[in-house]
This record gives C-alpha cells, sequence and structure tokens, in this order.
C-alpha cells in the first residue's frame, strides 16, 4: 500500500507579502477556497493508501495540524523539523517512520505547495508509477512543458520504457536561451518534485550517496517522542543533518553512476508549483483585460494584471503588466515579469530585520488569532478571536498591564485564581505581573478588544505557566 508523504517545510518568499516565513504559501488559499496543502491531502481521496505522513516545521506545527484536521485525510503524527533541511532529510524522516509500522512501505512524495488542476490524470500517473517503484526503482515524475520557463528544474529523457523513460540527466534552473532549446527538442519536461519508491530503497541510496543526511537523520529518530498530534525528533541530531535537496544527494549521482536506477513518469496533470506571482496569475480567473482580480479592486485602462486587495480599496489606472498586492500591513508593486527579483527584495528586508518578512498583521494561534490593530510608543491594541471551547496559557507579563473589552460572546477571565464570567460590551483590567487566562466557555467565537500598555509590549514578554498545546 502506498505511503503519501506531505512535505509542508516551504517558506515561500518569492510570493511576499502574502507568503510569511511564520505563514507561508502552503497554507493560503491561493488558488481557491482550501489552502495548498488542503488541497495536496485532498487529492489522496482518490487514492487508496495507508495514513499519511506530514512534515512540517515546529513554528508551522498549529496551523498544520488544524489544517490537516479539517481535510479528514488519515494520518500519522505530523513529524516536526526543528529547522529546515530541505527535501533530502525529510523524506529519511518519513522513510525511518514508514519502515516502523511496514517494511514494504512505498513513499508518494509531495510538496504541500503545488498546485495540480487536473486530479484524474494525476491519479493515472500514480497508478503507471508504482509498477516501478515495487520494483525497486525510484521514480519521479516529469510534467510536460507548456512554455520555456526560466523557474523550473528540467529532467532529460532517456530511453522509452512500458511505462516511462529512464534519465539521462537532471538540470538545475536554465537561462532563457537554454530552456527555449530545452522545450523545442522534446527531449526534456519540468522537474515536478513529486517521487515515488520503497523507503529501504531510498534511505540505502542516501547512505550510498549522502552519508551524514542518513546517520543525523537515523539518530534523530531514535529518541523520537509523541506530543498531541505530533512527533518530535531529537533536536541536536537533526541540526547536525546537512541541508540538501532529494535531487543533489541522489538523483544526479545516481542517474550519473547508473542510468537506469531512475525512472521517469510523464504527467500532463495541469501542474503548478505557484513558485512566482506569474505563475499565480496563469492560474486564476481573468476579466477581459486579463488581469486576475481579488478583493474590493477597480481597474481603469489596465491590461494582464495580477491584482489583489486584503482590506482596502485598489485603483489602478492605465497600467500594463504589473503585480499589486495589498495586505493589511504592506504594499508590493512588481513587473510581472520580474517576480523572481522579489527574492531579493525580501533578502533585503531580512537584513534590515523588519517584522514584515516573517509574519502577517493577524497572527493565527491555536486557540483563535489576534489582529494588531494600532500601536504607539507604548501602546498596542489588539483585536482578539478565541475559538469555541479555546482557552489561552494561564501566563503572566513582567512588563505590560492589559485591559479586555468583550465585543461578542462570553469570556471566562481568571486573575490570581479568582474567576469571572465578562460578557459583551463588558471589561476587564489585567494588572502587570497578574497570573491571568482567557477562555471562551461558549458555542460561537468570542471576540475582544485588547488594549496593551507599558515598557515593553513583544510577545516575547509571556511566562506560560499552563497550556493546553504543550507551549513554554
Amino acid at each position: 500500500m502506498i505511503v503519501p508523504v506531505v512535505i509542508a517545510g516551504g517558506s515561500g518568499t518569492r510570493l511576499w507579502p502574502l507568503s510569511r516565513t511564520h505563514y507561508p504559501k502552503q497554507f493560503l488559499p491561493l488558488t481557491g477556497e482550501q489552502s495548498l496543502l488542503q488541497q495536496t491531502l485532498q487529492r489522496l481521496k482518490g487514492l487508496a493508501h495507508d495514513p499519511a505522513i506530514i512534515i512540517c516545521n515546529e513554528a508551522h506545527r498549529f496551523l498544520t495540524a488544524e489544517q490537516v484536521r479539517l481535510s479528514e485525510i488519515p494520518h500519522s503524527p505530523i513529524i516536526l523539523e526543528p529547522e529546515g533541511r530541505n527535501t533530502a532529510p525529510a523524506i529519511a524522516l518519513a522513510a525511518f517512520k514508514a519502515l516502523e509500522t511496514n517494511p514494504d512501505a512505498t513513499l508518494l512524495v509531495m510538496p504541500a505547495d503545488h498546485e495540480i488542476t487536473d486530479v484524474e490524470l494525476f491519479l493515472k500517473a500514480i497508478t503507471q508509477a508504482t509498477v516501478s517503484a515495487e520494483a525497486g526503482k525510484l521514480v519521479t515524475f516529469g510534467i510536460e512543458p507548456t512554455s520555456a520557463h526560466t523557474g523550473y528544474g528540467y529532467i532529460q529523457k532517456g530511453q522509452a520504457l512500458e511505462r516511462g523513460f529512464t534519465v539521462k540527466q537532471f538540470v538545475e534552473k536554465p537561462d532563457e536561451a537554454t530552456a527555449k532549446r530545452y522545450v523545442e527538442s522534446s527531449q526534456f519536461l519540468w522537474n515536478s518534485g513529486i517521487f515515488m519508491f520503497k523507503a529501504q530503497v531510498y534511505l540505502d541510496m542516501l547512505q550510498r550517496f549522502n552519508h551524514d543526511i542518513f546517520q543525523a537523520c537515523f539518530h534523530a529518530m531514535q529518541s523520537q517522542q509523541d506530543d498531541l498530534d505530533f512527533t518530535r525528533i531529537d533536536t541536536s541530531a537533526f541540526l547536525n543533518c546537512p541541508s540538501d535537496s532529494i535531487d543533489y544527494a541522489i538523483m544526479e549521482p545516481l542517474t550519473a553512476q547508473q542510468n537506469d536506477a531512475v525512472v521517469m513518469i510523464p504527467m500532463a496533470a495541469k501542474w503548478s508549483d505557484v513558485g512566482s506571482f506569474d505563475a499565480l496569475w496563469q492560474l486564476l480567473d481573468k476579466d477581459d483585460e486579463q488581469n486576475a482580480i481579488r478583493g474590493d479592486v477597480i481597474a481603469i485602462d489596465t491590461q494582464d494584471s495580477l491584482l489583489l486587495s486584503e482590506n482596502k480599496l485598489l485603483a489602478t489606472v492605465g497600467v500594463k503588466n504589473v503585480v499589486v498586492v495589498q495586505t493589511k500591513d504592506a504594499v508590493l508593486i512588481a513587473d510581472k515579469n520580474n517576480t523572481q527579483a522579489i527574492k531579493q527584495m525580501v533578502a533585503q528586508l531580512e537584513q534590515k530585520s523588519r517584522a514584515e518578512i516573517h509574519q502577517h498583521r493577524e497572527v493565527f494561534r491555536p486557540w483563535g488569532k489576534f489582529d494588531a490593530i494600532d500601536e504607539g510608543e507604548r501602546f498596542l491594541v489588539k483585536r482578539i478571536t478565541v475559538n469555541p471551547g479555546a482557552r489561552l496559557s494561564m501566563q503572566m507579563h513582567h512588563h505590560r498591564a492589559e485591559h479586555w473589552v468583550v465585543v461578542s460572546g462570553t469570556a471566562k477571565v481568571t486573575i490570581n485564581n479568582k474567576v469571572q464570567y465578562v460578557t459583551e460590551n463588558q471589561s476587564v483590567y489585567i494588572p502587570i505581573t497578574a497570573v491571568h487566562s482567557l477562555e471562551n466557555p461558549g458555542k460561537t467565537a468570542l471576540e475582544l478588544i485588547e488594549v496593551q500598555s507599558g515598557s515593553y509590549l513583544d510577545e516575547s514578554d509571556i511566562v506560560r505557566f499552563d497550556d493546553d498545546y504543550g507551549r513554554e
């Protein structure tokens, strides 16, 4: 039986300001009502499989768990990476996990942040690949190219097989002239980043070509511990692991030595890695002027553009081939043909230690979310939403006091062991150093306004005494 492996650890920096390091693109509903992660999981419903193995960064654990829960896909505890180490180590963790219950497990490895429109053709390609994977081959899936794309890696066809082709070589992202030559030759396909192979075969190849990664992942899994919905691995062992992709760590050296060990299955399933705003524009529905529009937008004399507004009126006049993205805390304006350069702009933001690189103004927590709507030198105002039945940690602050005003719902508030219920249009004050917690005992969302005042208003000024979600 196939074991799906969903890798959900990417950062998606090329889609800033939509995608942030604390809320990357796989969790965003970019092409529909569901996020890319949820769409990836939904594709599995047409496939007979064992419980899926999902891998994510520890910082994204609650986002991942909630979206996986909503997808209703059978899965093992989510493996948490202390830090990202690229795809080769992530797949190794999944392989070790799968072998614990099935020594003959066949893995179907999929990134969580890709779009596949034709699910039927995707499942057909998986069925074709299964025979080769179960015969001990490493299978990769090549996408029939529709353009000379410079943002994708390429795979060159080798010998034709009954199902697919051997692989002659893997090629990194080419320049435009080379990409055009590849597409015109009909011998190159886009590298989808989707793979299928037996778990043990993968580990054998990893031990052969990259022993350091194998050893680090082996030791990291030796002291794994289940924690709520998650599997935690040995942090120090995993942080010693080199960072490398499966292409560099295994596929390229294996193909160079033994070109019949890797099989490529062509897949014409309308695939995209949604790796740029140009790619997103191509996926979205467009108006008569070829504009892809979302949100409150008025476009006059505007063509071939991507116009996304989160919460304000966005108006354009007399522009063409641009990307305009408005979020609550940032605006991006870019030439649609040069969106790959957004990574350079993100690097500058990181050098300046800008908070906008990491999180949105609206921040999600396992109990709900908050939106920092205003701030000054010694105050911060938040709109807080607490899910039904959820509770914030029992905590205190050294540097700030808080004033809560309930807008809707009922709040169960504990301050220094005293419990009180606060309802709509009522308020409560939490002094500095008071030990307190907030709970929603109702059946609907609790909405309140929080006004913080003090000398230090950062989230790091939280001392937790008790937490339902295992946070320190």
